[in-house]
């Protein structure tokens, strides 16, 4: 059948070299994303996505060559055979990258803005600070991070060497910044809180600590926050680093009907909505005394009464209410062996950022709180959480959180 295999051969041949084109196309990345949203990059953040999505690209590429080489060397039906599905590994695998390619472009994508890019290079800072607080001193490298705007209720991230749709590693912590809360960006220190749990190892020691320290006290509570252990690992860490600031964003975010503040679905790490709140509020009350908290952990309560909820749900949270310090004092008052042997609250201690520390900061620094180079080194975690506590009672989005962020990434720009 001698027609046959050249028919085939041919056909194959051209396939092959679609795939082949569009792998190598891959590479081109300004053509997803515009050259001027790559440039938005802080150079570092730049070469690192670039140079792992370019490297994806030559090593598909190469696998397509690889395919044209066998039906090349083809001599009989088996050995076309062979190298389809050869080729057809190869479409597989073009598929994930594409979407990895995808991804990131969209990222990069929203820096097209000027005004936007800015900003988002000052988040970018701000995240990496946030993890070198904990990171540094125990000697593990901070990952680079890209942060992006987008739509949608809460923010998320896809960490730094989390393994993509494609097999690769991601190359920086990608984090999603949802357009509602720009201007309130507290969500930002939750989710780089995922990234350090997962380089420390603290997700799975908090776990394990969490369910030692509540058993004797309830089993029902024990398995229930061990199996919530992460999501709690990346709320405590941005009140060690924000205080009180982030939880009027999240009970916004978390808010809605009773039926849903109350919902609890198989294998969702975040706690029940409710009890979340109130989580938050016992993290302020064990550190900053009685406060503003106290009024909005009532609120949540007048608002959503336990007998609304269903009696699986009920019995967790009448379970949990009670042990609440000991979650708290677990989280940032124990020894962990993720933290060197240290409390999380050794190393970024959350009276630094009670209301009146903050309070302090902004009368000693006077003017010179948005301005001063100085102060955007040392301190930007208390300007973070002074500046949307401050920004709660306004009804626009406060110019001096956009104009500090810009400073922030601007210097940045600069710098590098």
């Amino acid at each position: 059948m001698p027609g046959d295999f050249t028919t085939e051969a041919a056909a194959l041949g051209t396939e092959a070299r679609h795939w082949r084109r569009a792998c190598a196309a891959l590479g081109d990345l300004d053509i997803g994303a515009a050259a001027g949203a790559w440039r938005e990059l802080e150079s570092y953040l730049g070469v690192s996505v670039r140079s792992s999505l370019t490297a994806q690209a030559r090593r598909l590429t190469a696998l397509a060559d690889r395919v044209l080489f066998s039906l090349q060397a083809s001599q009989t039906a088996a050995d076309l055979q062979a190298a389809r599905s050869e080729l057809l590994a190869v479409r597989r695998r073009y598929a994930r990258a594409e979407a990895v390619v995808d991804f990131y472009s969209d990222a990069v994508n929203t820096r097209t803005n000027p005004r936007i890019a800015a900003v988002l290079r000052g988040l970018d800072t701000l995240a990496v600070d946030s993890m070198d607080r904990v990171l540094r001193p125990l000697g593990i490298d901070t990952p680079p991070v890209l942060t992006y705007l987008d739509k949608g209720m809460g923010a998320s991230i896809l960490r730094a060497g989390a393994r993509l749709w494609d097999a690769s590693l991601s190359p920086a912590a990608a984090i999603k910044i949802t357009r509602h809360n720009l201007w309130q960006p507290t969500s930002l220190v939750h989710e780089t809180g995922h990234q350090v749990a997962h380089l420390t190892g603290w997700k799975t020691e908090l776990a394990a600590t969490l369910h030692e320290t509540l058993l004797p006290h309830s089993e029902l509570a024990a398995d229930t926050w061990r199996d919530w252990a992460s999501e709690v690992a990346a709320d405590v860490y941005a009140f060690v680093l924000l205080g009180f600031a982030p939880v009027p964003a999240l009970s916004a975010v978390v808010d809605g009907p009773s039926r849903a503040v109350f919902r609890m679905p198989i294998g969702d790490p975040h706690p029940i909505a409710a009890l979340r709140v109130q989580f938050n509020v016992a993290l302020c009350r064990s550190w900053f005394g009685a406060g503003e908290w106290d009024a909005l952990g009532a609120r949540w309560m007048a608002r959503h009464p336990l007998a609304k909820a269903r009696p699986e749900v009920a019995a967790v949270i009448q379970a949990s209410l009670p042990l609440l310090p000991a979650v708290v004092d677990t989280c940032t008052r124990r020894s962990m062996q993720a933290f060197g042997g240290v409390s999380l609250a050794t190393l970024a201690d959350p009276r630094r950022v009670a209301p009146a520390e903050l309070n302090r900061l902004a009368d000693r620094a006077g003017p010179s709180l948005y301005t001063s180079s100085y102060l955007q080194r040392q301190e930007p975690m208390r300007i973070l959480a002074l500046t949307v506590l401050r920004g709660l009672e306004s009804k626009t989005a406060p110019i001096e959180m956009e104009t500090w962020l810009r400073r922030v990434g601007g210097e940045r720009s600069k710098a590098a």
